[in-house]
């Protein structure tokens, strides 16, 4: 009979979930055992995170789901992480900001704002750290709104020698397709990057 190394399977799940979190209902689910003996794993777990002070992460649980945290004595090095523009990846919302840019640029923040259906402030701040962005100019009219192109940076963040590298865009397509072809284009290079 094989043995079931519950603290592995555990650890599996929690690190997938993320940020949301797994409820005990769904650990029992997933794990295939009743509620007490879901809550008896997780208890385990914590505990062995709790007694082993060499670990990094600990499980905590918060409005009724369980996650790994990182423990709050390496917060000065996780603030330098998330302080540092170039360390980390780059979120959903600038993926999609910087598709939209790289392709309709330049543009405004108001222009990116309509195609997203959301705000566009953070992203662009991410994007501009990084400099993968940067101002090209202002936009004619009323408030002279700033617009918004790549840069060489953009360029070798994706591997590519020029703009006219980036897949072409079928003539005469909604705005959501150029957005879903934009986000697939950028997922590739994301993935070749991070491997």
């Amino acid at each position: 009979m094989e043995i079931i190394n519950w603290n592995s399977i555990l650890e599996s799940l929690l690190f997938a979930a993320g940020d949301e979190g797994l409820s005990l209902k769904q650990l029992a689910e997933v794990l295939d055992v009743d509620e007490l003996h879901a809550s008896e794993l997780i208890e385990n777990l914590r505990q062995e995170y709790e007694r082993d002070d060499k670990r990094g992460i600990m499980i905590v649980q918060l409005a009724g789901t369980f996650q790994l945290a990182t423990k709050k004595e390496n917060a000065a090095y996780l603030k330098k992480l998330v302080d540092s523009p170039h360390t980390s990846t780059l979120s959903q919302a600038a993926l999609e900001t910087l598709a939209i840019i790289a392709y309709k640029q330049p543009i405004t923040r108001a222009e990116i704002e309509e195609i997203r259906g959301v705000k566009t402030e953070r992203p662009l701040h991410t994007l501009m750290a990084k400099v993968l962005i940067k101002e090209v100019g202002r936009a004619e009219g009323t408030g002279r709104a700033i617009l918004y192109g790549t840069t060489k940076e953009f360029l070798d963040y994706f591997g590519l020698k020029n703009l006219k590298e980036l897949p072409q865009l079928p003539e005469k397509v909604e705005e959501e397709y150029i957005q879903e072809e934009a986000d697939l284009f950028f997922e590739k290079f994301q993935e070749t990057i991070n491997s």
